[in-house]
C-alpha cells in the first residue's frame, strides 16, 4: 500500500444508462422476470444474523456506528473500503493501546466494535488483545483509568504504550478531576488520549442531540491538554493516529463530530491496516529522540507533525488556510461539519472572484500563535471566527466570548504582521445550531456586503451527485430498505456512495430519514440534502409533520406508500397544499400499494423487498435487473425476492395528476411545518418487557409465618435482608478531632464490642449498616400517608426467592435508599405510575438517553434524591410494595480500623470524615452514612459486619514498617503503631517505624497528633514526617517528607527488609513510588550493584512489602 495523500477522487467515467434505460427511469417499466437461485458467485452476505421468524432472512441493522448498520472484521480495515469515521477512530485505539475505557451511554454505539474485536480475542499491535473496559458516566468516573495506570499491579514495561479513552462530550465533565489528576501527574504516566464524539443532549435548549465542541475547549484549554479536531471522515483515522502520537508529549482530547460525520457511511481509500498504523506510530516518535530535552511542548509538536507528514505523505497543517490567495474576510473554524463546508464554500466563492477564505483550525491545544498567523494571508482586512458557545443565551450576550475568539484576538492584536490590525468578529453559534453550504456563504457574504446570489449554494460535487432522501416510521416492514439499497448502490466500484441517517424519537413514535448521496467523486456533504432526486415516504402520516417535499427538487420523484388508496382516494391522503406543490413544481408521483402485492399478503416481512425494488425502479431502473441477485444475496435469499418482483407492477404506479390539483384553496391553512426532523437519538426505543408482579404479603401473611415458623420456614435473624453477618455493637465514644469552626468535621468514634462476638484483624474495614433519619422518614411518611407500623413481607434484596417480614417504618429506617441517589431506571419504573400525562412523558425522557444531560444536572449538582422525585412528581404514586421494589436498597459503607483488638479487645474504633456540601437550592446535604455516625449518642445501637483487607502486617515483628497516610489514610497505621507499642512494652523487639502523615493544617488537621508524639516519646514510632501542605507559602507533601529522609528509608526498607503501606486518595501513588525507588536506586550506588527500581517495585508487591489501599 503506497503512502497516504489527500483523499483521491474515484475515475469519473461516462454514464451507462442507454437511453431505453432513461425513458424507463421516467415511467415506463422493465418486465419482470424470474430468478435463478444465488449461486456460489454471488456476493458473501453475512448481514442475516437475527432469529428468523419469516421465509427469508430480512437485513436487521446493527447500529448506526457501523457501516450499512454491519459489524467489521478488524483485519479488513486497510486500503479502500466503506466504513465510518466511529470505526476507524477505534480501529487506531485497538491497534495502539494497553486499555481502552469507555465511557460510551447505552445508544451512542462509541464501542461497539472494539468491544467485539476484544471478545474475538484479536491481537493488538502489541501482541496481545487490548482490554476494553466498559464503564459508568458519573462524578468521578475517570478514577478508574487513573488507578489502573498507577496501580501496584500494573506492569512497568507498559508504561510507554497508550491508554485510551472512548466517550461523547457530555462526559468530560465527569472526567474532569481525573483529567486535571493526569495532567499534574504525566511524567510518569502512560501516553493518554481521549477520542471524544462531540455530541451531548441539550432537552432544555432544543430537544435531542447537539453537537458540542465548546466543552472540550474549555476543558483543554483549562487543564493544559492537547486538543486536535478531525473535520471529515476521510482524516479521522490520521487524526486518530495524530492525537495517539501527541499524547506521548501531553494528555490529549481527539475531538470529532459525533452525530453526522462520524457516523455517516462513505468510501474511504488508502486507510491503514494495524501494521500500518503501528509501523507510523513507532517511525514518528523516533523524532522526539532527536528533539532537544529543553525543547518546549509547542516545539515538540511541530517536529511530530512533520514527521507525521513525512511518514505517510500528507500536508496536514496546525492551521489550514483555504480560499482566496489575497483574502480580506477571513473565516476561522473549528470542528468538523463547520471546518468542512466552510472550507468548501470558501473555495467555490473564491473561485467566483469573491476575495474570502477559511483557516480550519486542527490543533487548537497548544494553540501556535505564529503558525495561525503564518497561515492568515497578509492581505486579511476582517477575520470572523465561528466560535461554539454552550448554551443559547451565551449567543445573544455581549459580555460572552467562545473560546476560540479570545486566542484568534489576543494573537493578532499582538502580532506586527499587518500594517492594519484585522478586526476580529466573534460569531457566536450554540450548540443546537447546524450549518449548510448556504448558511455559511451567508455568513461570509454578510461581512462582505454582498448578498447571496441564489437561494441554495451548491457544491459542484455535491450538485453532480444523485440525492435520494428516504423517510420512514421506525417499525415500519420497509425501515431498513434504506440500508440495503445503499449496500447494492456500493458495488459499483467506480462510484461513491454517501449515506446520513437521523433518527426523531418524537415524530409518530420514531421517524427515521436517510440521506443517499451517488456520486462518481468523492464526497464531502454532512449535512440534509436540500434537492433529492428522488423521495421515498414510507407513511404518508409525515407529510403532514415535517415540510418533506420542500427537499425535492422540481421535476423530481415521490413515491408515497398508500396501501389500498385508489386513485380516486389520493385526494383524501394528500393535503390540497402538497397537491399544489406536486402540480406547480411538475413533481412525479408514485403510488406504492403493498396490500396489491400477492407476496406481501403472504408474509408481511417481506414488504422490505418491495420497498427496495420501488425505489430501485424509480430512481435506478439502469441496475434494477443486474443487481437483483445482488439484492437478493444482501437480504439473504432470492426465493421470497422472485415472489415480489413476479407481480411488482401491480404494486407500483405512476399518478397522472389531475388539473384539479392547480386548484387553489383560498381558506386553505397553510400549515408551518419543520423543513427536516431533529436527531434526538441514534436508534428507535427499545420495547423492554415488564417486570414481573413483586412477591408481596400484607401482615395477615407474615402474622401466619410468625406463628407457624416451621411451617412457613421462617426465621429470626438481625437485619435477615443482610447477606453478610452482622453484629449489633454499641457507641461507647464520639468525639471530634477538627475544631467546630473548621470546614471539615473529622471525628473519632468508639464502639463497645460487648457480647456480640464481632472479631476483627489489624487492617480490616468495618462495614457500618447505617439507618435513615428518623425525623425525615417520619416526615416522607406523614407527606406519603403511610403507616409505619403496618406489616409488610418484602422480597430480600440478597435472594428474591426469600422473603423478609419488616414494618413499613423499618424498611425505610433500615432497608430503602429512599433519600439516596436515583439511577435513570428509577424515572423509567416511576412513569409507570403517574397519571398526569406530562409528568409521565418527562419522567420517561429522564429516564432514556434523550434525558441524559438533564438527568446529570439532577444527580451530580441539584444531588436529587428518591424521596425528592416523589415529592415533585405528584401523580406518580406507587404503593409502598411498589417503592420497595423500584427503590434501591441501602448500602453498607465500610471504614478502616484505627484499633487493635489485641490491645483493646472489647473495642473497635474507627476516624471518619463527613461528607457535605451545599445544593443549588441552598440546602445543607450530607453522605447518609457518615451523618448518620456523626449524630450517634453514646450508648446507641449500630448494626456492623467486618471487611478483609490487604493491610497486613509483616510476619517478623522486627521488619520495619514505612506508613504514609493521608488524612483519615492515618486509621490502620494507628492500629498497627497500638499493636507495635503493646509488643515493645511485653519485652518483644519491634522493628523500627517510620510514619509520614499529610493533611492541610496542622493547628486544624493534626489527626491524632499527641498520640503519635507519645508514641514517638516513647521509642515506638522512630521517625514522624508531618507534612501540613497549607502551613506554609510552598507546599509540602509527604513525598516531599520522604525524600528529606531518604536515608533512614533506605535503611529500614531495603537494608532492614521493611514493609511499606499507603493509605488515602490515589493522586500520590506516582510520587511516593518515585521516592522508594530512589532508595533503591541509591541503595544500588552504594552497594555497586545495578539494580532496576521499577522491577524491584513489582518485586516488593509481590512479597507484601509494597502496600496500597486508595480511593
Amino acid at each position: 500500500m503506497g503512502d497516504l495523500g489527500e483523499p483521491m477522487e474515484i475515475d469519473a467515467s461516462p454514464s451507462r444508462v442507454t437511453r431505453s434505460a432513461k425513458r424507463r427511469s421516467e415511467g415506463q417499466l422493465p418486465p419482470p422476470r424470474r430468478l435463478e437461485p444465488a449461486g456460489a458467485e454471488s456476493l458473501v452476505s453475512t448481514w442475516n444474523t437475527q432469529e428468523e421468524t419469516s421465509s427469508f432472512r430480512k437485513f436487521i441493522s446493527k447500529s448506526s456506528t457501523l457501516p450499512f448498520g454491519q459489524p467489521v472484521a478488524f483485519a479488513s480495515i486497510h486500503g479502500s473500503a466503506y466504513t465510518t469515521a466511529q470505526i476507524l477512530t477505534q480501529q487506531v485505539a485497538y491497534a495502539l493501546s494497553d486499555k481502552i475505557f469507555s465511557y460510551s451511554p447505552e445508544s451512542f454505539d462509541l464501542d461497539i466494535a472494539v468491544k467485539n474485536w476484544s471478545e474475538q480475542k484479536i491481537p493488538n499491535s502489541n501482541g496481545y488483545t487490548t482490554e476494553v473496559a466498559v464503564m459508568q458516566t458519573r462524578s468521578g468516573a475517570g478514577s478508574i483509568a487513573l488507578g489502573y495506570m498507577f496501580s501496584k499491579d500494573f506492569d512497568l514495561a507498559k508504561r510507554h504504550i497508550p491508554q485510551s479513552l472512548l466517550a461523547s462530550s457530555s462526559t468530560l465533565h465527569s472526567l474532569r478531576h481525573a483529567l486535571d489528576q493526569l495532567s499534574l501527574l504525566y511524567s510518569v504516566a502512560n501516553p493518554f488520549v481521549a477520542h471524544i464524539a462531540a455530541v451531548d443532549y441539550a432537552p432544555n435548549q432544543s430537544g435531542g442531540l447537539v453537537t458540542d465542541y465548546a466543552t472540550a475547549l474549555t476543558v483543554a484549554d483549562e487543564l493544559g491538554l492537547g486538543l486536535v479536531a478531525s473535520s471529515s471522515a476521510h482524516e479521522t483515522q490520521h487524526m486518530s493516529l495524530l492525537s495517539t502520537i501527541i499524547a506521548t508529549v501531553l494528555p490529549t482530547i481527539h475531538i470529532y463530530d459525533g452525530i453526522n460525520i462520524s457516523r455517516d457511511t462513505l468510501c474511504v481509500v488508502d486507510t491503514l491496516g494495524q501494521s500500518g498504523l503501528s509501523v507510523a506510530y513507532k517511525n514518528v516518535l523516533k523524532v522526539l529522540s532527536k528533539a532537544s530535552k529543553k525543547a518546549d511542548v509547542e516545539t515538540k509538536i511541530s517536529k511530530l507533525l512533520g514527521a507525521f507528514n513525512s511518514e505517510l505523505g500528507t500536508s496536514y497543517n496546525l492551521f489550514e488556510y483555504s480560499g482566496h490567495a489575497h483574502a480580506e474576510t477571513v473565516l476561522v473554524a473549528f470542528g468538523g461539519v463547520e471546518a468542512s463546508i466552510s472550507r468548501q464554500v470558501a473555495e467555490k466563492l473564491s473561485i467566483e472572484g469573491a476575495k474570502v477564505g477559511v483557516i480550519n483550525v486542527r490543533v487548537y491545544r497548544p494553540f501556535l500563535e505564529e503558525a495561525f498567523l503564518d497561515a492568515l494571508p497578509a492581505s486579511t482586512q476582517k477575520i470572523i471566527v465561528l466560535g461554539q458557545v454552550l448554551e443559547q443565551t451565551s449567543v445573544t450576550d455581549e459580555s460572552a466570548h467562545s473560546n476560540l475568539y479570545e486566542d484568534v484576538l489576543a494573537t493578532t492584536v499582538f502580532s506586527d504582521k499587518f500594517v492594519t490590525t484585522p478586526s476580529v468578529v466573534d460569531h457566536k453559534y450554540a450548540r443546537s445550531d447546524s450549518f449548510t453550504p448556504t448558511s455559511i456563504a451567508a455568513i461570509l457574504q454578510s461581512f462582505t456586503g454582498k448578498a447571496a446570489d441564489a437561494e441554495h449554494v451548491r457544491l459542484t460535487v455535491v450538485e453532480e451527485a444523485q440525492s435520494y432522501t428516504f423517510w420512514d416510521i421506525e417499525n415500519s416492514a420497509a425501515s431498513t430498505a434504506p440500508s440495503a439499497v445503499s449496500k447494492l448502490l456500493s458495488e459499483d466500484q467506480a462510484s461513491n456512495i454517501y449515506i446520513h441517517e437521523v433518527h426523531d424519537n418524537f415524530v409518530q413514535g420514531g421517524t427515521v430519514r436517510t440521506d443517499i448521496r451517488h456520486s462518481k467523486k468523492s464526497i464531502e456533504a454532512f449535512y440534509p440534502i436540500e434537492e433529492a432526486d428522488v423521495i421515498y415516504v414510507g407513511d404518508a402520516k409525515l407529510l403532514k409533520e415535517i415540510a418533506i417535499l420542500n427537499s425535492v427538487k422540481n421535476g423530481g420523484k415521490l413515491i408515497v406508500r398508500l396501501p389500498g388508496v385508489t386513485n380516486e382516494g389520493l385526494e383524501k391522503n394528500l393535503s390540497s397544499v402538497i397537491r399544489n406543490e406536486i402540480k406547480f413544481r411538475e413533481i412525479q408521483l408514485y403510488i406504492l400499494d403493498p396490500t396489491l402485492s400477492a407476496a406481501v399478503e403472504k408474509d408481511s416481512a417481506a414488504e422490505v423487498l418491495l420497498g427496495e425494488l420501488a425505489f430501485l425502479r424509480v430512481a435506478r431502473v439502469d441496475i434494477l435487473e443486474d443487481g437483483l441477485d445482488k439484492l437478493a444475496a444482501i437480504n439473504g435469499g432470492s426465493d421470497v425476492l422472485t415472489e415480489v418482483y413476479a407481480d411488482f407492477d401491480k404494486a407500483i404506479r405512476l399518478s397522472e395528476i389531475p388539473e384539479s390539483w392547480a386548484d387553489v384553496e383560498v381558506d386553505a391553512e397553510i400549515p408551518d411545518l419543520p423543513k427536516t426532523i431533529k436527531s434526538t437519538s441514534f436508534t428507535g426505543f427499545e420495547k423492554e418487557d415488564k417486570e414481573p408482579a413483586p412477591l408481596l404479603h400484607d401482615w395477615q401473611s407474615a402474622a401466619k409465618g410468625l406463628a407457624f415458623k416451621e411451617a412457613y420456614g421462617t426465621k429470626t435473624a438481625l437485619r435477615p435482608d443482610l447477606s453478610v453477618r452482622a453484629y449489633e455493637i454499641t457507641v461507647q465514644e464520639n468525639r471530634r478531632l477538627t475544631p467546630l469552626t473548621y470546614d471539615r468535621n473529622i471525628f473519632h468514634i468508639e464502639f463497645d464490642l460487648g457480647t456480640s462476638g464481632l472479631t476483627y484483624n489489624i487492617g480490616e474495614a468495618l462495614g457500618i449498616h447505617a439507618e435513615n433519619d428518623v425525623d425525615e422518614v417520619k416526615q416522607f411518611m406523614e407527606w406519603y400517608g403511610l403507616n409505619g407500623e403496618d406489616i409488610v413481607e418484602v422480597p430480600s434484596r440478597e435472594d428474591p426467592a426469600i422473603l423478609d417480614t419488616r414494618t413499613v417504618f423499618q424498611s425505610l429506617i433500615q432497608n430503602v435508599d429512599i433519600f439516596g441517589k436515583p439511577p435513570k431506571r428509577f424515572y423509567e419504573s416511576l412513569a409507570e405510575f403517574a397519571t398526569d400525562e406530562k409528568e409521565k412523558k418527562e419522567l420517561f425522557t429522564l429516564g432514556s438517553p434523550e434525558g441524559a444531560n438533564e438527568f446529570k444536572r439532577r444527580a451530580e449538582v441539584d444531588t436529587i434524591t428518591y424521596a425528592d422525585i416523589l415529592l415533585e412528581f405528584t401523580s406518580a404514586r406507587p404503593s409502598f410494595h411498589d417503592i420497595v421494589r423500584i427503590v434501591s436498597p441501602m448500602k453498607r459503607r465500610e471504614y478502616s480500623i484505627a484499633s487493635s483488638q489485641m490491645v483493646n479487645p472489647g473495642t473497635v474504633a474507627l476516624m471518619i470524615v463527613v461528607v457535605s456540601w451545599v445544593d443549588p437550592k441552598g440546602r445543607d446535604r450530607f453522605g447518609q452514612s457518615t451523618k448518620y455516625l456523626s449524630q450517634l449518642p453514646v450508648g446507641a445501637k449500630v448494626t456492623a459486619s467486618v471487611k478483609p483487607s490487604v493491610m497486613k502486617l509483616p510476619t517478623k515483628d522486627t521488619a520495619p514498617l514505612i506508613m504514609a497516610g493521608l488524612g483519615t489514610g492515618l486509621a490502620p497505621f494507628r492500629a498497627f503503631v497500638q499493636y507495635r507499642a503493646m509488643q515493645k512494652a511485653q519485652g518483644i523487639e519491634i522493628g523500627s517505624i517510620l510514619l509520614y502523615m499529610g493533611s492541610r493544617h496542622q493547628r486544624e488537621e493534626y489527626l491524632y497528633g499527641e498520640e503519635w508524639e507519645a508514641y514517638q516519646d516513647a521509642g515506638v514510632i522512630t521517625l514522624l514526617g508531618r507534612a501540613f501542605s497549607r502551613d506554609q507559602s510552598q507546599k509540602i507533601y509527604i513525598q516531599d517528607r520522604m525524600r528529606q529522609s531518604i536515608d533512614d528509608i533506605v535503611q529500614a526498607y531495603i537494608r532492614e527488609e521493611g514493609a511499606f503501606y499507603l493509605c488515602g486518595p490515589t493522586w500520590p501513588v506516582p510520587d511516593v513510588t518515585e521516592v522508594l525507588e530512589e532508595a533503591i536506586s541509591k541503595e544500588g550506588e552504594t552497594t555497586g550493584k545495578k539494580v532496576d527500581a521499577r522491577k524491584q517495585i513489582e518485586r516488593l508487591k509481590e512479597e507484601m512489602r509494597y502496600v496500597l489501599e486508595v480511593y
